[in-house]
């Protein structure tokens, strides 16, 4: 075994190895102060073979780093969020998935209430826009091909966090035509 590095042979991990990590990471993905903090932990976890010590030592390391990253720009909380929320939306996920979305990768409530907030700004009726988009991506209502299974697609929608007013808007409509009048119109 010459050669070969055993990850428990040196568990400790440097802090140009976290910055090496970091800035790898960042170049590819956006993201949160906490989503960043976790991917590094989880890195030291997996290099170190879950060594509990080593996590601990390099715990202050990466808050160290992160801290330095939001004080010099290259994360912030408040645009990731509202970059995420709105790409999400236009997508047509429901304001409800988007919130959850958004803690889920450690965004801050009120980050992510002004995100949503924000979301409000761009459309009449922000949920109903995006269950348009949602019926458009999974070929519901009048986006279908075959015939319509109105339990099976309310389903889908309420399983997407949309609510029975929304999901009933959307189904009502006979056309597609009808489908973009609603995203452009106001609250019906």
């Amino acid at each position: 075994m010459t050669g070969e590095r055993n990850v428990t042979d040196n568990p400790s991990v440097e802090s140009e190895t976290l910055e090496h990590w970091a800035l790898g990471y960042l170049g590819r993905y956006a993201s949160s102060a906490e989503n960043l903090r976790r991917v590094l932990t989880r890195r030291v976890r997996r290099r170190t073979g879950n060594d509990t010590e080593a996590v601990r030592r390099a715990s202050p390391l990466i808050a160290a780093l992160v801290a330095r990253y939001v004080g010099a720009g290259l994360i912030d909380d408040d645009a990731y969020a509202a970059a995420r929320a709105a790409s999400r939306h236009r997508r047509g996920d429901s304001l409800r998935a988007i919130r959850a979305g958004l803690a889920a990768k450690g965004v801050a409530a009120e980050a992510a209430a002004a995100a949503v907030a924000a979301l409000h700004g761009a459309a009449p009726d922000p949920d109903l826009a995006a269950a348009c988009a949602f019926a458009r991506r999974r070929r519901l209502g009048p986006y279908r091909r075959g015939d319509a299974d109105r339990t099976r697609e309310l389903a889908a929608f309420a399983r997407a966090g949309f609510g029975r007013r929304e999901a009933e808007a959307v189904l009502g409509c006979g056309t597609i035509a009808e489908v973009e009048a609603l995203t452009n119109s106001e609250k019906p």
